[in-house]
């Protein structure tokens, strides 16, 4: 039923990777009735989460053995879609939240998925660790505001990659705090691109790595939120 919803998306999955998808999508629907994953309606589910996360396949955003960091995964969106749909891909999904963890390691081992690995923590603590500057992307849907995700994804983020933003409609004005929050980070505001889902106003912005993030980025737990930078 999921491949039947999402064939007019005409997503670049092969015959391994919808199984691995659908069976994820079961185990998604199993436990989101025991813990709070998703309140997204399950008929919704398709558009929503799948071809939301999915649709970057098709604009070139994926180099060949890329290395990716999906910020706030919270169910597994978007990286772990895409970890099932690129298996040339390393994909690390950071969540805060344990009990999210464990979902997302159980769908790791059931889907048997060896390149994905689960880190527990905050952004803000992690990125002052061994994953800093590590990863050609860093990808965040439904986080925060962007001059905020600027400042949880950049610091992952190798010089020449760049950071994914998964934004709706009110994207536009977010864009000039989150250009001043780049230039003090080592990152540029790179293109606003309109992901063409039927229904949706959902666009990728993209934030270009340019040059070293200062050492003392991320600021501490929770400053980000609260001060953003460009403000």
């Amino acid at each position: 039923m999921l491949k039947q919803s999402l064939e007019p998306f005409s997503l670049p999955l092969g015959s391994a990777a919808w199984e691995k998808l659908e069976r994820f999508h079961a185990f998604l629907l199993e436990q989101n009735q025991r813990m709070d994953l998703t309140q997204v309606p399950e008929t919704d589910m398709p558009v929503r989460h799948y071809a939301d996360s999915l649709m970057p396949l098709n604009l070139g955003f994926f180099p060949d053995g890329c290395q990716v960091i999906d910020v706030g995964s919270g169910a597994g969106f978007p990286g772990l879609p895409l970890a099932i749909a690129r298996e040339d891909m390393q994909v690390v999904l950071l969540e805060s939240m344990r009990k999210r963890c464990d979902f997302l390691n159980e769908a790791v081992a059931l889907l048997n998925l060896s390149n994905v690995q689960v880190v527990a923590g905050r952004a803000e603590d992690v990125a002052h660790v061994a994953l800093r500057e590590q990863f050609d992307l860093a990808l965040a849907r439904a986080v925060a505001q962007l001059p905020v995700l600027a400042e949880y994804l950049l610091p992952f983020v190798k010089t020449g990659g760049c950071a994914l933003c998964w934004k709706g409609p009110a994207v536009s004005g977010e864009i000039p705090a989150a250009q001043k929050a780049c230039d003090i980070l080592g990152g540029a505001m790179g293109p606003l691109v309109d992901l063409k889902i039927p229904g949706r106003s959902h666009y990728i912005q993209v934030m270009n790595k340019v040059g070293m993030t200062p050492n003392k980025y991320p600021r501490k737990a929770g400053v980000p939120g609260k001060k953003p930078l460009g403000d």
